[in-house]
């Protein structure tokens, strides 16, 4: 491996060429050297906005390229686990978007063949790059709200286009899928484990057949989280409505813009203590606009190159997976459903 980790690109999705591929030629220890675009026209022109040296015609000649280190993966949510797995077979390390994959026993799949190729794989959660998330975990360990006994989180966002994928059922569209992910990996992350049972409510678009408006409880025991995801509610700006707050036996924390930054933006932690009333902080911690692409390939590369940095293995990408087929299947009982036991169906499977 050369001195910097050389990226190859499959697809010239938008998250891509708007996020990722930017953040690839501004992070020091990566360097972009390959592009694979089954349209010829189109691979050419982005090869040359970010000075690519080479453009594959084909997704298989980017994964036999020898140049190549590692791969991220940006395509539509159906086709994550079969490039993933191939990348892997190849010798590549992975970066591929959320969600991983589009059910449990592909992620399995996943984690048997990053296994045997010795190779690095992650889930592209961007925001846990953010330094809000350390500065959380921080406070948490640190007791200041005490022990922790719930947590809530929302995302929203009006996508109405039929061809956005989000839109398309059997493509992993949906609420859970898309914006869920999120609230699940979140949840997790503050309890460090999955739930022991969930129990959700969906409602689905007619015409798409997508969850379009999904809310979940999520019991960890003795710990409890819950929250509602929309894909037609919420905000229509450049940005999803988000929020995510934790609730201790001393206090709370709320953070006002937690997950996905389309654009880098300021953002805050608010804590009240055992003394604060309503909604009102006791404290206030602020953060700088931080480009948590560019921190995620950077920290990615290093990862890659040796250096002491964090990572999260997509044994976390196989829990948010079974913690959402057991959702979707209890909504189709309208039943309380154990998460380990659950007998995974496909996300488009008719309600009973």
């Amino acid at each position: 491996m050369t001195a910097t980790v050389r990226w190859g690109v499959l697809g010239a999705a938008a998250i891509a060429t708007g996020r990722t591929m930017p953040a690839m030629r501004e992070a020091p220890s990566a360097t972009l050297v390959a592009l694979a675009s089954r349209d010829p026209a189109k691979g050419r022109r982005v090869a040359q906005e970010f000075a690519i040296p080479r453009v594959h015609a084909t997704y298989e000649a980017l994964l036999a390229d020898p140049e190549v280190d590692a791969v991220y993966v940006p395509l539509p949510n159906q086709l994550h686990f079969e490039w993933s797995l191939r990348a892997l077979q190849a010798g590549k390390h992975v970066l591929c978007e959320k969600p991983l994959c589009i059910s449990s026993e592909q992620v399995q799949r996943l984690c048997a063949a990053r296994d045997r190729s010795g190779r690095h794989i992650e889930e592209a959660f961007a925001f846990r790059n953010h330094p809000q998330w350390a500065k959380l975990a921080g406070i948490i360990a640190a007791g200041t709200i005490g022990d922790v006994r719930a947590v809530h989180a929302t995302l929203a966002k009006q996508f109405f286009d039929p061809a956005d994928v989000r839109n398309q059922l059997e493509a992993g569209g949906g609420a859970l899928y898309d914006l869920g992910s999120y609230a699940i990996s979140a949840c997790n992350l503050v309890f460090g484990r999955p739930p022991a049972r969930v129990v959700a409510a969906l409602e689905r678009d007619p015409a798409f057949g997508i969850d379009r408006l999904s809310s979940a409880l999520l019991d960890y025991g003795d710990r409890h989280a819950a929250f509602t995801v929309g894909t037609q509610a919420g905000s229509d700006a450049w940005g999803t409505h988000q929020q995510f707050s934790v609730l201790g036996s001393r206090g709370w924390l709320r953070m006002n813009f937690p997950f996905a930054h389309a654009r880098p933006t300021a953002c805050q932690i608010e804590v009240g203590d055992a003394g604060s009333v309503g909604a009102f902080p006791s404290a206030t911690f602020s953060f700088e606009p931080a480009n948590h692409y560019l921190l995620q390939v950077e920290r990615f590369s290093r990862r890659l190159l040796g250096d002491a940095v964090p990572g999260w293995p997509i044994e976390d990408a196989l829990d948010t997976m079974r913690t959402i087929e057991a959702l979707f299947a209890s909504a189709r009982q309208g039943a309380w459903q154990d998460v380990a036991s659950c007998t995974a169906l496909p996300a488009s499977a008719p309600a009973t």
